[in-house]
């Protein structure tokens, strides 16, 4: 291969990684929404768990909620139209960020899993994590941060 068979491989490669990079950033951010909190409470309306497409409404499991106050974000999962559950995306065992796989909340540092419910279902984290109470008021979760 030539001089310049190699560079223009080279950049399209190059081309084809940042594409496919920004594709894989606009999916992965679909799900995580940025929230006011209003006194002691986060708003979310429930259409931001909404998907509709060809006339038909289904629902996200989950949305995670950052906020600049937050030292950590919040996911909230969606049981059925009345149940939703609200958890700090904080593992328990040494305060690691966790990432969210659909049902499970994982830590990345040491393998620890939650449960959609914030139990703890494999160590080395033994305690639970913090849930906030939600009251759903005029088609919002209002999430309680006390």
């Amino acid at each position: 291969m030539n001089r310049k068979e190699f560079l223009k491989t080279c950049g399209f490669g190059c081309l084809a990684g940042l594409v496919g990079i920004s594709m894989l950033e606009s999916c992965s951010s679909s799900q995580v929404l940025s929230r006011e909190i209003k006194g002691s409470d986060i708003l979310v309306p429930m259409v931001d768990f909404e998907i509709k497409s060809e006339g038909k409404t289904n629902y996200k499991k989950y949305i995670i909620i950052q906020n600049e106050i937050l030292q950590y974000p919040i996911c909230v999962y969606r049981h059925t139209a009345s149940d939703y559950s609200a958890l700090l995306m904080k593992c328990t065992h040494q305060g690691a960020e966790l990432q969210v796989f659909g049902d499970k909340l994982q830590c990345a540092a040491h393998g620890s899993e939650f449960s959609n419910k914030g139990i703890a279902e494999s160590g080395p984290a033994q305690g639970d994590l913090r849930s906030f109470p939600i009251i759903i008021e005029n088609n919002t979760l209002k999430i309680s941060l006390k």
